[in-house]
């Protein structure tokens, strides 16, 4: 059997190196793998949208009449006193120019009442004098008393008649003297501020002609600032007064603290930028009083993400959401790390975030995880970390 061995050795040498070659070739090999652990750390849930920042008590200051307002001369951002600060002034319209031909009907139609006031005049004259005669004859008894009343009532009329000639002789008068002035004069009204603050918008600043109610300026505190959140009406449903906000982008690095003040019960119809109909709901979120000196830099209607927590753990079981993945019936399961294989796990997740899973069942504290598994990956595989 020895000398069979020698004589065939080199060829049994040669076939063994074939056979570790082949065995080599298929032996299965460890598929590189991203792994994680399971820790423990903070998790929150949060509703996150676009918001708006706003004064929390604004003042439209409008025109308390219509007339010429002057030239607004403050700027937005300087400080306004209530009842002292005066906003603008405003005077009474002035009178439209007239036409020649106009101006021409006016003079005629004064020289018309001048006239008829001189016509008036006679007529009152007269009625005087035959009233003076009337009460002499009545005094004597030959006059009956109604005859006198009449008398009595005839001046009068003509006296008024008189008043009423003057009268139109003065419209007339007034309406050429004033026609054609460009500027307004006297009777201004000055419109002072009604709240303490700083002037936030000049909604009208040149001088001109405007009408009551007109808005001039916008007055309010910016130290008394909120957030408006924009949420759809479902996410709105699950938040309450009290909730915790987190705000950001706000324009600083540092996150913002807030509270919910207030979910309005009031939804209205908006239309996204796709075309797609939806029902948004304002949420009002009042900052945390140790954030007063941080929101210096907002102003009214300045842009921030807003995100409303509905949950929060700060020592939760959690894995990243890239491990898991579905079972075809529906349950979460991951492939845990053992011994350098694959080995599937089948686990009961809670709540989940954009980053984490809390695990509620399966796992244990520092197990160590597949991250991304792909369609190379299935139970016993051997993994190596990549």
């Amino acid at each position: 059997m020895w000398t069979r061995i020698k004589r065939w050795r080199w060829s049994l040498l040669v076939a063994g190196l074939l056979l570790l070659g082949l065995m080599y070739s298929f032996w299965p090999e460890r598929i590189p793998v991203d792994l994680a652990e399971v820790d423990r750390g903070p998790m929150s849930i949060g509703v996150t949208d676009d918001g708006v920042t706003r004064v929390r008590d604004l003042y439209t200051v409008s025109a308390p009449v219509s007339g010429y307002v002057t030239r607004i001369e403050i700027d937005p951002g300087d400080p306004v006193v209530a009842g002292s600060t005066i906003i603008a002034r405003m005077a009474p319209l002035p009178s439209n120019p007239i036409d020649t031909r106009t101006r021409a009907e006016l003079a005629n139609a004064l020289r018309a009442a001048e006239a008829a006031e001189a016509g008036a005049q006679a007529a009152r004259q007269l009625a005087r004098n035959d009233l003076q005669r009337a009460e002499a004859l009545a005094e004597r008894g030959f006059l009956p008393r109604a005859q006198l009343e009449a008398a009595r009532a005839t001046a009068q009329t003509r006296t008024a008649e008189v008043q009423r000639s003057r009268a139109e002789i003065g419209r007339l008068r007034a309406m050429m003297s004033n026609a054609g002035n460009s500027l307004p004069r006297g009777g201004e009204v000055a419109v002072r501020a009604p709240e303490s603050g700083v002037l936030l918008r000049r909604l009208s600043e040149s001088e001109g002609a405007i009408m009551q109610g007109a808005p001039l300026v916008e007055i309010g505190d910016p130290a008394r600032i909120e957030v408006v959140l924009d949420l759809l009406s479902r996410e709105a449903a699950r938040i309450e007064a009290g909730n915790e906000v987190l705000i950001t982008h706000w324009g600083g690095e540092e996150t913002l603290h807030g509270r919910v003040r207030r979910v309005e019960p009031f939804g209205r119809l908006k239309v996204s930028a796709l075309g797609v109909e939806e029902q948004r709901v304002d949420v009002i979120v009042e900052f945390d009083s140790g954030a007063a000196a941080r929101i210096s830099a907002l102003g009214h209607g300045y842009q921030v993400d807003g995100t409303v927590i509905l949950w929060r753990d700060d020592d939760a079981l959690r894995v990243p959401v890239g491990a898991l993945f579905r079972s075809p019936a529906g349950e979460w399961q991951l492939f845990v790390a053992e011994a350098g294989r694959a080995r599937l796990r089948d686990v009961t997740i809670g709540h989940i975030n954009d980053e984490f899973a809390e695990v509620l069942d399966g796992l244990d504290e520092s197990e160590r995880l597949i991250l991304d598994p792909g369609n190379a990956i299935a139970d016993g595989v051997r993994i190596e970390q990549r």
